[in-house]
């Protein structure tokens, strides 16, 4: 039974989900694309909240085990398939201490980007559509802080290729849905990225924005992979 993969349309790849395609795209693991029309609330229907407690998206059902949270389901598939593609965590041989290593840069990741990102993208993407009041303060405080943050990247990556060390890992593809969409929408300049002021940042950025399995998402949206 193919595995079914639960996203919002209307989020597109601003969205966990498609970091969860993007990691289904990379491994190569064929999936079905069932969308979740929240405009119709279909996420608050009682099939959809018996898949997810909370009435929300992604999920997936892996052959009658049902998974939600995008951190959760991209660390089970990266586990469930290391063979295939970038290993994207720790292998079943991996020493102690590069499992600490990755469980360190993932709550980096957690502590240091995704709150001051999800911030953003409330106030400057989710408000505005819902016809709420924006926070210019709370934007103003948060882009210092994602600046701040970003220095400490610097200097992390001035010593290894990726955050997690010096192969790609789940750590940093979590961070191309949110900050592509901020950059997207002009929320975040360009240069906080890509500028001179950073140039490891932007080495890093470069090469996760440029991973062919993201582009394909930007270009075409999540689709099933037979």
């Amino acid at each position: 039974m193919v595995l079914k993969l639960y996203c919002a349309p209307v989020l597109g790849v601003r969205s966990s989900g498609a970091i969860v395609a993007l990691v289904l795209a990379e491994k190569q693991i064929p999936f079905e694309n069932v969308p979740i029309e929240f405009l119709e609330m279909e996420h608050k229907s009682p099939e959809h909240l018996a898949r997810h407690p909370f009435g929300q998206v992604p999920v997936i059902d892996d052959d009658g085990f049902v998974l939600y949270e995008s951190h959760a389901i991209c660390r089970y598939l990266a586990e469930k398939y290391p063979e295939k593609g970038p290993k994207l965590v720790p292998g079943p041989d991996a020493s102690l201490q590069e499992r600490a290593l990755f469980e360190q840069a993932s709550s980096v990741e957690r502590a240091n980007f995704s709150g001051i990102a999800g911030l953003l993208q409330t106030e400057t993407f989710i408000k505005p559509r819902s016809g709420l009041p924006v926070d210019h303060a709370a934007v103003e405080r948060a882009l210092v802080q994602l600046g701040a943050k970003l220095d400490v990247y610097e200097q992390i990556l001035s010593k290894q290729k990726y955050i997690g060390g010096d192969e790609v890992s789940l750590v940093d593809l979590f961070h191309l849905a949110p900050m592509t969409a901020l950059l997207g929408d002009g929320s975040v300049d360009v240069d906080v990225m890509v500028g001179e002021r950073r140039p490891n940042v932007a080495r890093w950025w470069n090469a996760l924005s440029t991973r062919p399995g993201w582009v394909r998402l930007q270009e075409r949206g999540i689709q099933s992979l037979a």
